[in-house]
């Protein structure tokens, strides 16, 4: 065994991890070797001092400290917390606010007028005005937006009349019922059930 490899085995044999033949070997050499006889002596004073030191312990506030001086983190907004939670519910609400959106737009731009339903070779359409002429006769509903309608004749269904209005002369008849829709959430609802009423049948 040469020098290097006793000083590098000492601290092994210090920290008690160096035994058998190596830890003989060891004895062995600084037997014969007075330097390192010395270099060992040196450390094994060093590590008895460093082992009779008092160990430094913390104050009991010193987490409490820390963490109180650590910034805090930013909460992320409960709404966004929310949405992360009820993703589904966030997409219909999403979807539902462009649908609605859309349909008020259509509200407001959609002038012209339209008018829907069976039976319409019996009406007479003069400018916004759609007339059901006295002996006359439409089977099923009747829908008139954004215009007037005059009813004369025999209407067996409902009469719808969108952002308009309509009159009735004393020979009307109409079997269903007559409604005037006349604002937007009104009309959107009315749409609503429309498509529903489509999609079930």
């Amino acid at each position: 065994m040469d020098c290097k490899q006793a000083v590098r085995e000492m601290h092994e044999f210090l920290d008690g991890t160096l035994t058998g033949p190596k830890a003989a070997a060891l004895k062995e050499h600084m037997l014969s070797c007075p330097d390192c006889r010395l270099v060992f002596q040196q450390l094994e004073t060093t590590d008895a001092l460093v082992k009779s030191m008092p160990r430094p312990s913390a104050p009991d506030d010193l987490t409490d400290r820390i963490m109180g001086a650590l910034p805090q983190s930013r909460k992320k907004a409960s709404w966004l917390q929310w949405v992360k939670r009820h993703p589904a519910i966030s997409v219909a609400s999403v979807f539902l606010l462009v649908m609605v959106s859309s349909f008020l737009s259509l509200w407001n731009e959609d002038t012209q007028m339209t008018v829907k339903g069976a039976n319409l070779d019996q009406l007479v359409i003069k400018g916004d005005t759609v007339y059901l002429p006295a002996g006359h006769k439409v089977n099923g509903d009747l829908m008139v937006k954004r215009g007037k309608i005059q009813v004369d004749g025999e209407l067996n269904g409902n009469l719808i009349v969108i952002d308009g209005t309509y009159a009735l002369a004393s020979t009307a008849k109409i079997s269903g019922e007559t409604r005037v829709i006349d604002q937007a959430l009104q009309w959107l609802w009315f749409e609503m059930n429309e498509m529903v009423g489509g999609l079930a049948k």
